[in-house]
């Protein structure tokens, strides 16, 4: 039973305030198997779709719970997928549904052709450090364009140039960014300096690029916790996803108030 059920049933007194109430606590998570628990609630609640993560799922519970997501919410994002599992999930495309699938991010992301997706007034500028950062990128650029942010890209980028660096960000003053995710290994360094540079919040993405003391991404992330340049923000290892929902929700609430200013 959905919202809308619940709601013309409560109004037409075919249950109690106190049914009424329990059913939509029922809404809120929905169980798959003895397996999986998925929250059907999430993007009414936040505006942010159900995210699977494929790693470790096999392709049946994967599709199980793509097939039972999108007919309940609309939508659903499916991350870190493999290639086999992008490869079935091309394969459902119908009239009815359409994929969008980015290997290279090893994200797919799977709607219902009538979805009204949302269109927010703002712009989020995603940058990398180097080409080994660009899936994460990636990966942050497809949820945040979903989710109905506009995006420029700035790719390999690093501080081994510094020239490199210091036009990415003019460029991102150019194009008069909202928000940056800027994303980097190694030694972590280019967030800090685009944060210096700009007056923007910056979201800091380390990857897990890196050798010897660099130990898969910990000293990028290390030094942007400890960065110096103030207004940044630092996620998890190689999390565009978290980056982007992060970014999304920054970029809702700026969009919400220009709307309103612009009705006045």
């Amino acid at each position: 039973m959905d919202i809308r059920t619940i709601l013309r049933k409560l109004v037409n007194k075919e249950i109690s305030i106190e049914e009424a109430e329990s059913k939509l606590k029922l809404l809120a998570i929905e169980e798959l198997g003895k397996y999986v628990k998925f929250d059907i609630g999430r993007e009414i609640r936040r505006g942010i779709p159900e995210i699977v993560l494929a790693e470790g799922k096999s392709s049946d519970i994967l599709m199980n719970l793509i097939n039972r997501i999108v007919n309940r919410s609309g939508r659903v994002i499916v991350s870190r997928a493999t290639n086999e599992q992008l490869k079935i999930i091309k394969e459902i495309q119908n009239k009815n549904l359409e994929i969008k699938v980015n290997e290279e991010a090893h994200i797919a992301i799977v709607r219902r052709r009538d979805l009204e997706r949302e269109k927010l007034h703002c712009k989020v500028g995603i940058v990398t450090a180097g080409t080994y950062d660009v899936p994460v990128a990636e990966e942050a650029k497809e949820i945040v364009e979903e989710l109905g942010c506009e995006v420029e890209t700035l790719y390999d980028v690093g501080i081994a140039g510094l020239q490199r660096a210091i036009e990415a960000a003019k460029k991102l003053k150019e194009y008069d960014v909202d928000i940056a995710i800027v994303i980097a290994g190694r030694e972590g360094a280019l967030p800090s300096i685009i944060a210096s540079l700009l007056d923007i919040p910056i979201i800091a993405v380390p990857t897990s690029s890196g050798y010897g003391a660099g130990s898969g991404g910990l000293a990028a992330l290390l030094s942007m916790l400890q960065s110096c340049s103030l207004g940044m923000a630092v996620v998890n290892i190689d999390n565009g996803v978290g980056a982007a929902l992060f970014a999304t929700l920054i970029c809702r609430r700026i969009s919400q108030l220009r709307e309103m200013k612009h009705c006045e």
